[in-house]
């Protein structure tokens, strides 16, 4: 048997255990080991159906697509694919299949430039001379 209330049981039969429970024919925990439900869902359940009776259902429908990726990341996974697939293809690296090490020094290297274009401003602020500091 699945796991889901929904592909085990209609809403009707739910309905009825429901009605059962209420008109106190049925005890609480021959539902629960029958629905394969815990106590907190089936209050879920019942709360659903004291609202609405006639237009309650147990049918999951899904809110959001779970198979699929945001556009913006997918694009930026295939832009990154496609530089490391030109690193492979390019005469000029060194390598001949994907290379771990290549791709590390690279980005090595842009992290060193960046943090020198970050500290550079600060070594090129005016000093004052050097006879200053001696007493």
């Amino acid at each position: 048997m699945s796991k889901q209330l929904h592909k085990n049981f209609t809403d009707g039969q739910v309905k009825l255990i429901l009605k059962s429970y209420l008109d106190k024919k049925i005890k609480i925990s021959y539902i629960l080991q029958m629905l394969r439900i815990k106590r907190s869902r089936f209050f879920e359940l019942l709360a659903k159906y004291h609202k609405d009776p006639d237009n309650f259902s147990i049918r999951y429908e899904r809110r959001t697509i779970n198979r699929k990726i945001d556009p913006d990341i997918e694009r930026n996974i295939v832009k990154e694919l496609k530089i490391e697939k030109d690193l492979i293809k390019a005469k000029e690296v060194p390598i001949k299949y994907y290379n771990y090490s290549y791709i590390k020094d690279l980005l090595e290297q842009l992290i060193l430039s960046n943090f020198l274009k970050l500290i550079l401003p600060s070594f090129l602020l005016p000093r004052p001379p050097a006879e200053s500091f001696l007493c």
